[in-house]
């Protein structure tokens, strides 16, 4: 390559290389103005736009509040506000707590300002949310009549005959649906449940019967007891099968043959006391599990 020819071109003159030079110095000092400056636009922020913002956040929480009270548009008992309503009604947790501790005392309210008495909550909420009280019909027939005289004569009154108690292994189903809250649904399975067992041994295997609500179990045991029949068949735990010990319902299959190699290798069981040594045993259904059981 001729490198002679190609001096001609890389040749400048004075002026020139001034010139190169300036123009260098130019495109530094764009790229240094193009990385210092800030070029976010500042927002100038007045007096009057932050005071119409405040006013305007102040308008739009009180639609929510009117909106929230809006939805509430049917009458109730303050005596019985859960957590949850005391909240979406603008109670705050403390005097939702007040008004829990009260109750629990046994003590009922009877008009609005007991209620703020009791809760603390301030004017402007009970203003909003005392329309929507329903107090007992007793206590607006009481201040509708105050000069009513009441007679203190003691009456006599027949004395209600106590519910025949009836033996739970012998209801039918009718006997069954005439305890409040049980159906065909829940009859039906508590008869499924004595057949699968043979019969009940205690009120409390009603515990175990799925669907039965605790109101519902107190009604049981209010109008049934149990009275075990001669006839209960008892499985003997030192001669019976695996097979017969895992058709138990107190026993999976896994204890079932833990008892039988627990029997094989360590003798007979003695008592339930040994039973409740197996590996996964249900100790706390040992009583009525004894009570199917022979040793």
């Amino acid at each position: 390559m001729n490198f002679k020819s190609l001096q001609q071109y890389l040749r400048f003159t004075k002026q020139q290389r001034i010139g190169i030079f300036m123009l260098f110095l130019i495109m530094i000092g764009l790229q240094l103005f193009y990385f210092l400056s800030d070029f976010n636009v500042s927002e100038t922020k007045s007096p009057e736009k932050e005071q119409w913002l405040a006013l305007q956040s102040e308008i739009d929480q009180d639609k929510l509040i009117d909106k929230s009270l809006k939805q509430v548009n049917y009458l109730f008992n303050p005596n019985f506000i859960s957590d949850y309503k005391g909240y979406k009604l603008g109670m705050s947790v403390e005097e939702i707590d007040r008004l829990t501790a009260f109750r629990k005392e046994n003590k009922y309210l009877n008009s609005a300002e007991e209620f703020q008495k009791v809760t603390g909550i301030s004017d402007s909420l009970l203003n909003k949310i005392s329309p929507l009280f329903k107090f007992p019909d007793w206590k607006q027939n009481k201040t509708n009549h105050p000069t009513e005289k009441k007679d203190f004569s003691i009456k006599s009154f027949p004395k209600k005959e106590k519910p025949a108690v009836l033996n739970i292994n012998e209801a039918t189903q009718e006997d069954l649906m005439k305890i409040y809250g049980i159906g065909e649904g829940l009859s039906t399975r508590i008869l499924k449940q004595k057949e699968i067992l043979g019969s009940f041994v205690s009120m409390d295997q009603m515990k175990e019967i799925w669907g039965l609500s605790p109101e519902v179990i107190n009604e049981l045991n209010a109008h049934f007891k149990v009275v075990i029949p001669s006839s209960l068949k008892k499985i003997n735990v030192n001669e019976a099968s695996l097979k017969e010990l895992a058709q138990f319902s107190y026993f999976k299959y896994g204890i079932a043959k833990q008892i039988v190699t627990y029997r094989s290798m360590n003798g007979n069981f003695n008592n339930i006391e040994d039973l409740a040594k197996i590996k996964d045993f249900p100790v706390e259904k040992a009583k009525i599990i004894s009570l199917y059981l022979e040793f």
